[in-house]
């Protein structure tokens, strides 16, 4: 298996898995090429109403890819970055719904891209975290814009600096995420999502 993504369909639902040999997948520049790729291909799409995506069952996604990141060259980590910011600003501003499904961790640039999605549903398991403070770093990703309007500024802030753990149920209890369910129910849960954002409203009589 190479890191990478796997298209699978749920009644019009695109099912974006990230996919990694090790089973914690990373965004790597091949991976947020790929992403983007399939988000643009399904733009047009008549045939698609909504994208979950999801990773493995021990992690979402653990961030960015640090070995790759450590080889670049100046130019080539400005222009890494550029491509993580339009990817996730892609997301954001995508027309139609995106949801993160999420088991296991979701780190760094994991969890921005968990931010930019519309909705975001977890498993108990689930935790969220950004480290970077630890490693002299800060995202630029966009999740120090996303973050607080979901949590608000001093919890956002705290997170950042701090670099601590957020676990399911706070997450939940914060307005991180939307809904805890069980494994088995995560995408089932996510697809309800999408089908309540674009189902017709219902005609006055």
């Amino acid at each position: 298996m190479q890191p990478g993504l796997r298209l699978d369909w749920h009644d019009k639902i695109a099912l974006l898995a990230l996919e990694h040999p090790n089973g914690i997948p990373r965004l790597s520049r091949v991976v947020l090429g790929i992403l983007a790729e399939q988000l643009n291909s399904f733009e047009s799409s008549t045939t698609c109403v909504g994208i979950i995506l999801t990773g493995s069952e021990r992690a979402f996604c653990a961030g960015a890819a640090l070995e790759e990141i450590a080889a670049l060259t100046a130019s080539e980590t400005r222009a890494f970055t550029e491509l993580g910011q339009s990817t996730m600003n892609y997301v954001a501003r995508f027309t139609k719904p995106v949801v993160a499904a999420i088991r296991g961790y979701c780190i760094g640039g994991g969890f921005d891209l968990a931010l930019a999605c519309r909705a975001r549903v977890a498993t108990p398991d689930a935790s969220f975290a950004h480290r970077g403070a630890s490693l002299g770093i800060i995202t630029g990703w966009g999740g120090t814009q996303r973050l607080p309007r979901l949590v608000g500024g001093a919890l956002a802030s705290e997170i950042f600096v701090t670099g601590r753990t957020i676990l399911a149920e706070e997450a939940a209890q914060v307005g991180l995420v939307r809904q805890i369910v069980q494994p088995h129910d995560l995408i089932s849960a996510a697809t309800q999502i999408i089908h309540r954002a674009t189902r017709p409203p219902r005609s006055q009589s």
